[in-house]
């Protein structure tokens, strides 16, 4: 089945975010190494992100490396690191040429220093482009976040910067990670896991959840213009009526 051509340009969704889930298990599915699936993962990175590009999403955000992903394996951290720096390196002349503006979201200052380095050099260089951004999320978990906002907001309440009166969502949304960004109208996580793994919490209150079996190495653009032609189909009530949203 053809989904693109059923995906309507102007219902696209403002924000996509995507928990590529399944790297070690498509590995050992071929007998491999875990860090076999994370290096054959940044190919489905790449198309996705060219992809949202063409189709005119302008925010796409990637769950690349969590809080609690700390704790893994020190040898699997290690490779994770180094393929992201080898990443950012490799990608940038696409980021470029299809005009994408990088961004990032987290504690990077937990991030090695060489990768925070790169890090800092992609976004600057791609600072100027304006068809989409890319966010990746990195040594992020929302608990954390919100944490941090509340925190921010208490010195603020202290200080009499604000009073407790004026705080409501937008005071809220100005102290996230996410602040300049809107808030998520898709979800997908692939491998089969039907779960949020402390992601965006905040920023998914109204999203659409869309989980499938898919590997994120296997995840191609079709799997893509399928789950947004699945976003497209859906009522979007927010809270209202069926008969209101008519």
């Amino acid at each position: 089945m053809d989904y693109k051509a059923q995906i309507h340009i102007d219902q696209l969704p403002k924000h996509i975010a995507i928990i590529m889930d399944g790297n070690g298990r498509w590995a050992k599915k071929q007998g491999k190494l875990r860090a076999f699936g994370h290096k054959n993962g940044t190919k489905a990175v790449k198309q996705t992100v060219e992809t949202c590009a063409e189709l005119g999403v302008k925010n796409l955000t990637l769950y690349a490396f969590s809080t609690e992903n700390w704790n893994r394996p020190k040898l699997e951290v290690q490779t994770l690191m180094k393929l992201l720096i080898s990443s950012l390196k490799k990608e940038i002349k696409t980021l470029q040429e299809n005009n994408i503006r990088l961004n990032a979201i987290g504690n990077l200052d937990d991030l090695p220093t060489k990768v925070s380095d790169e890090l800092n050099d992609v976004i600057a260089l791609t600072k100027s482009n304006n068809r989409m951004v890319l966010t990746l999320a990195l040594s992020y978990g929302s608990r954390n976040e919100i944490l941090n906002a509340v925190k921010q907001i208490s010195i603020k309440v202290k200080n009499n910067i604000i009073s407790p009166e004026k705080i409501d969502e937008s005071v809220i949304n100005e102290h996230l990670y996410t602040q300049n960004l809107p808030d998520v109208d898709l979800l997908i996580r692939t491998s089969g896991e039907q779960r949020i793994s402390n992601f965006l919490l905040w920023q998914i209150a109204y999203a659409e959840l869309y989980f499938i079996e898919t590997l994120w190495p296997d995840f191609t653009n079709q799997e893509l213009y399928k789950a947004i032609v699945s976003y497209q189909n859906r009522e979007r009530r927010f809270g209202k009526t069926s008969e209101q949203i008519r």
